[in-house]
């Protein structure tokens, strides 16, 4: 189908468009994109779609959505978080590797992909897992996991305890030019751990995770980069100690990369407030002047995207007490309104709104190395549309994931998806 959006606010990053243009979409692809008022010759559209007072962004890009699948088809489906993903206008996310079997082995990779892609909905890019059955012992076969479809490799949550092992796992990820996506926690420190170290668990009686849980981590990892000249990718930076080491990485001239969750954008352990399960996350919700730190390393570049780090966990496992319930949270709906709200908050100027785009298109396409997060002519015409001045409460049955857990429940948010296109279907339309 041949459609033509016009009237709508291009705002791309990657190309630093931001202005009325009409796009022209033909064979899944962008076919032309021309100045509002400007007819775009040789084109008949079947539809012709007006996105007057709406944005035109690319396709979001998550570096972190759990879909459940296989395994854990209680807690979510396949279909069901495909689902939020359109809605949340999710076109590419990746999928880390803690399922149940683990990603260990091309076959599930492959299937996963198979599955993914018979939806013809988001894309789909499998994480790899570094060792089988991610017990941190053993090295899974990189290669032959690449071949089926692995973007990367991952430990997921799991610690690897043994630092040889790591070492061994960026050497070989080295050898063959592959990314490590590792979250640096140490598991010692770690170990037990529900909440923030502070004021607020030590009033609450929960055990705490210090920082330096993450800081030592980020010395350890960074030492590797050293010797070895691996690349990695730092999944859910979360303290201001360790932003400031990823800061010096960065300077040093480390080939090295980071994203934060969207919660940690907005709440700190005082959210926890009266053992509310919903805000027990992995990492810990810290304090004030680490959410602040993230935002300025956002601002600055130091961090360079934001992920929903989406993880449907169901009622059986967080109606518990805050002690026992499962960390996470939904979040592939929310990830463009959270970071919408974000950039309201702490970014001036006429570019505000490319700001916040830019951190969850441009920026993680940038880090997969992958030709997505961007509106260009001959590309895939993966587009998201959204209305930014359009508030919504967060509800239960307003989310489509089957995850319905979040700390924003009964919050009002602004921006909403209009539309969804996935190759230049229409995949979602409210």
């Amino acid at each position: 189908m041949k459609l033509l959006i016009e009237n709508g606010r291009l705002v791309d990053p990657a190309s630093k468009t931001d202005g009325i243009r009409n796009i022209a979409i033909a064979d899944g692809k962008i076919f032309a994109i021309a100045e509002a008022g400007q007819p775009v010759s040789g084109f008949t559209p079947d539809r012709t779609i007006d996105a007057s007072g709406l944005v035109v962004a690319p396709g979001l890009v998550d570096l972190a959505a759990r879909l459940r699948e296989p395994g854990y088809e209680h807690k979510a489906t396949l279909e069901s978080e495909m689902q939020a993903a359109i809605a949340g206008g999710v076109t590419s996310l990746v999928c880390p590797p803690d399922t149940d079997p683990v990603l260990d082995e091309p076959g599930l990779v492959e299937m996963l992909k198979y599955r993914a892609a018979a939806r013809n909905q988001a894309h789909v890019y499998p994480l790899g897992a570094l060792t089988v059955g991610l017990k941190g012992e053993k090295l899974t076969e990189m290669a032959e996991l690449t071949d089926a479809g692995c973007i990367g490799f991952s430990h997921a949550n799991e610690p690897i305890p043994d630092t040889e092992v790591l070492l061994r796992a960026l050497q070989y990820a080295h050898s063959f030019h592959y990314c490590s996506w590792l979250q640096p926690e140490d598991p010692f420190l770690a170990r037990n751990g529900m909440a923030h170290s502070g004021r607020v668990a030590a009033g609450l009686g929960l055990v705490g995770i210090p920082s330096i849980a993450e800081t030592i981590s980020l010395h350890a990892i960074f030492e590797l980069m050293r010797v070895t000249g691996a690349r990695v990718h730092l999944c859910r930076l979360s303290t201001a100690k360790g932003i400031e080491l990823v800061r010096q990485a960065k300077k040093e001239g480390l080939p090295v990369t980071c994203d934060v969750g969207i919660h940690h954008l907005h709440l700190t352990e005082d959210d926890i407030d009266y053992f509310d399960s919903n805000a027990r996350l992995t990492p810990p919700l810290r304090s004030h002047a680490d959410r602040e730190a993230i935002t300025q390393g956002l601002l600055d570049g130091t961090i360079d995207a934001i992920c929903s780090d989406h993880t449907p966990v169901d009622d059986d496992e967080k109606l518990l007490p805050f002690g026992e319930a499962s960390p996470g949270a939904t979040g592939l709906e929310l990830l463009l309104p959270l970071t919408l709200k974000w950039a309201m908050e702490h970014c001036d100027g006429p570019d505000m709104l490319s700001q916040a785009i830019a951190r969850i298109t441009a920026e993680p396409a940038h880090i997969l190395k992958l030709p997505c997060g961007r509106i260009d002519i001959g590309e895939a015409a993966d587009i998201c549309v959204f209305d930014p001045s359009a508030r919504w409460t967060v509800t239960a049955s307003e989310l489509a994931s089957q995850g319905k857990h979040t700390p924003f429940l009964g919050k009002e948010i602004p921006g909403r998806v209009r539309m969804t296109l996935i190759g230049g279907r229409i995949a979602y339309e409210r």
